[in-house]
């Protein structure tokens, strides 16, 4: 499954600033990539996992703003179109399993 954290949080006092980058530091911190500026993925294993990450998330979010959370299977996350620019990732984009020993 993959996670999607989508959010607009306010910059305009050095306290919404604080909170803002606390926040961001806090996805990167536990795994979460950055796919478009405010816009962060990370892949679960399964439900429980997702559950789990997505409480975690509600736990740190800021209290001003406006914070979005959409979870996905990795097939819906695969049919995902890159209409223009481009798309850089470490990231594989197929629903197929790889194991590296």
């Amino acid at each position: 499954m993959r996670i999607l954290i989508f959010f607009d949080l306010p910059t305009i006092t050095a306290a919404d600033r604080r909170a803002y980058t606390q926040f961001r530091k806090y996805l990167i911190k536990n795994g979460f990539i950055m796919l478009q500026e405010s816009v962060y993925s990370k892949l679960a294993l399964n439900s429980t996992v997702c559950d789990a990450v997505v409480q975690n998330v509600r736990k740190n979010t800021p209290n001003k703003g406006l914070v979005q959370i959409l979870t996905l299977t990795e097939k819906q996350f695969s049919r995902m179109e890159m209409i223009t620019g481009e798309y850089q990732s470490e990231v594989l984009q197929s629903d197929r399993r790889l194991v590296i020993l």
